[in-house]
């Protein structure tokens, strides 16, 4: 094993350490300032490297940079008496395993230091992510007969119907027929029927015709027409309002449609893939979705599996999303230690994938030095619930990307709003329109829900405990498509 290197301007600091770590076995070589560091260099490298911030000529940030153009995967721990978050972030920027201010207590410089030392002799690497990327991951019994499923259907255009919950990946399931599918080399376009304002729906799907309503200064082609010769991807076609159902049976019994204000038909050469996280036989039982449109859809059920179906995919699907979030951010891949791995597949995620995307994400930004530990993990996840308190699982929620549930725990005064934010950030990163339209409905909806829930489904006591009028929260049941309502 390589020694460690100490750099500080500070005898008195490289005295301590080398003591301390002398009587942890470890070799050390120091030097008094980074030039001397950097020629040495030239002729070897350590183990772990420990430098001051602050000292003559180049300083411990010059230092670092140099260090990591040429050694990238070398743990730096940056020493500093000036504990301010300039400091601090520049270390990080820099790529520092960790950043310690003076004066500090010697047995946790140690214990950070072994820390980095472990990282740097872990034999395990990340893998660089592969020039193509499997379009869908996973190595689980359930998702292996999904990925049958989708050979089996590489030839055909029939209607697919896919099903599970928020966060399973519906979509990724959706392009990959697509990939797949004789109309591969033609568009596919994907449309989130609960994201879009019920009045602009139609438009959206069937586009318009010039003044067909105020506003409509142009003829605009819709998502159906966008799709010509390719593939239209529904998504949350479950709350598609009652009356835009009938035109879209239409669509599918005959292949023609009108644009709004529209008096031509228009043919339609478009394969539907529909997706769904709710029961449409539930629905269509309570008179809300129509029964013949579910047939039509109901060709071939394709059902996704949750995560805790598949926890075995954990490992592999954290590995990829912290890669993947390196690569967006231009950092080192984070990687998880195996204790903190196994932690997190014996989690319920009720997000499913795109909470454990999630959470990768903020893994990659706010966890310190490259391995992550358990006690890394956000608390939210790690610590237990007060006795008798019961955990809180978020219920899924109507609409198309939810706030995705990362407590286990009860949240914090603003924890959730935190995961608000946290949401909010990624759909708008992955060119979203209409997020607060979307969050927004998830939000009223998730309220009335819990209070329907606490008052048995009287919806007058609900709305009274809202602090919303009676015919308010009767409009919004029926827009949001909830169940379990009813007269006092």
């Amino acid at each position: 094993m390589k020694p460690i290197w100490i750099v500080d301007d500070d005898a008195s600091i490289r005295w301590v350490l080398e003591k301390a770590l002398a009587r942890e076995n470890l070799e050390t070589r120091s030097f008094s300032n980074a030039r001397d560091a950097l020629s040495a260099f030239e002729t070897d490298t350590p183990q772990v490297l420990v430098s001051d911030i602050r000292m003559p000529g180049e300083s411990g940030i010059d230092l670092l940079q140099a260090v990591k153009a040429k050694h990238p995967g070398l743990p730096v721990i940056i020493i500093t008496a000036f504990s301010d978050l300039d400091s601090a972030v520049a270390s990080f920027q820099g790529g520092a395993f960790d950043y310690l201010a003076k004066p500090f207590d010697i047995d946790k410089a140690v214990a950070l230091i072994r820390r980095a030392l472990e990282e740097s002799l872990r034999e395990a690497s990340v893998e660089a992510a592969p020039a193509e990327t499997p379009e869908i991951l996973g190595l689980a019994p359930a998702m292996q007969e999904v990925f049958r499923a989708i050979g089996r259907l590489s030839q055909s255009n029939v209607t697919v119907l896919i099903t599970g919950e928020s966060g399973t990946g519906k979509e990724l399931v959706a392009r990959a027929l697509h990939k797949h599918s004789p109309r591969a080399q033609q568009p596919f376009i994907a449309l989130n029927t609960a994201a879009i304002p019920k009045d602009l729906l139609e438009s959206e799907l069937f586009g318009h015709e010039r003044g067909a309503f105020t506003g409509a200064q142009a003829m605009r082609r819709g998502r159906f027409e966008q799709a010509e010769d390719g593939t239209l991807f529904l998504d949350e076609i479950g709350d598609m309002p009652f009356d835009l159902q009938t035109r879209l049976l239409r669509v599918l019994s005959d292949g023609h449609f009108y644009r709004v204000g529209g008096h031509q038909p228009v043919k339609a050469n478009v394969r539907v893939i529909a997706a769904t996280h709710q029961n449409l036989e539930q629905r269509v039982r309570d008179g809300l979705f129509r029964e013949d449109l579910y047939h039509r859809l109901n060709v071939i059920r394709l059902r996704l599996p949750s995560l805790r179906e598949r926890s075995e995919d954990i490992p592999l699907l954290a590995r990829h999303f912290l890669v993947q979030s390196a690569h967006q951010l231009g950092v080192e891949p984070k990687r998880m230690s195996d204790s903190a791995m196994r932690f997190l597949s014996s989690l319920e995620l009720p997000g499913n994938v795109r909470q454990l995307e999630n959470l990768c994400n903020w893994i990659t930004v706010m966890a310190p030095g490259q391995t992550v530990e358990i006690k890394d993990l956000p608390r939210d996840l790690t610590q237990a619930p007060p006795a008798g308190t019961p955990s809180f699982v978020a219920a899924p929620l109507d609409g198309g990307a939810q706030v995705p549930p990362m407590l286990t725990t009860p949240p914090t005064p603003d924890g959730w709003i935190g995961l608000l934010e946290l949401q909010a950030a990624s759909m708008l990163s992955a060119g979203q329109f209409e997020v607060m339209d979307t969050l927004g409905k998830q939000f009223e909806s998730a309220l009335i829900k819990t209070a329907l829930k606490h008052t048995h489904g009287r919806k007058n006591d609900a709305a009274m405990r809202l602090g919303i009028g009676r015919n308010t929260i009767t409009r919004k049941i029926v827009e949001l498509g909830i169940d379990g309502a009813r007269e006092e």
